[in-house]
């Protein structure tokens, strides 16, 4: 079975954030915005941070992989409400990149600095191996953020099949 690279990117993100802003809905009928600023750790980034990450991861793998420029957001959220607005525009943009775009950039050379190394990838292994795991790892973070203060969702919700 082969996979494309839009098929392993556009769908994936939007289907993630489909899935985080249903949490942030659960989040803002339990504590509202209080909950904007908890965080699991102190060295951790907070629930807006969180999501904020989570777009900037999957808006600037979709760029990088269809060579388009991404739009800029502040990250100035402060309630649930601006999280999920956020959520939505993102997606949004996604689902406006050309398939074919992201279909080329499969091959497309990516290079990212982390820390004091470089890496270089290809856009699939750059897609597969740092993006999508990146872009998972905050939108557990956030799970786990809400879970932890008491918001009532489950294993089900974050696989998107909650109630």
């Amino acid at each position: 079975m082969s996979i494309s690279t839009y098929d392993a990117s556009a769908p994936v993100f939007v289907r993630g954030f489909r899935v985080l802003s249903d949490l942030l809905a659960k989040a803002e009928a339990h504590g509202g915005d209080s909950l904007v600023e908890a965080r699991l750790a102190p060295d951790m980034l907070n629930l807006a941070g969180q999501v904020q990450r989570a777009s900037d991861t999957a808006k600037f793998a979709i760029a990088r992989l269809g060579d388009v420029q991404p739009p800029s957001f502040e990250d100035n959220e402060t309630t649930i409400a601006d999280l999920r607005k956020r959520i939505d525009a993102t997606v949004a943009w996604i689902q406006s990149v050309d398939r074919a775009a992201l279909e080329a950039g499969a091959t497309r050379a990516i290079s990212r600095k982390f820390k004091d190394t470089e890496h270089s990838f290809t856009g699939a292994s750059y897609l597969l191996t740092f993006a999508i795991p990146n872009f998972f790892f905050h939108v557990t973070t956030a799970y786990d953020i809400l879970r932890h203060n008491g918001v009532g969702v489950g294993k089900l919700d974050y696989l998107g099949f909650g109630g």
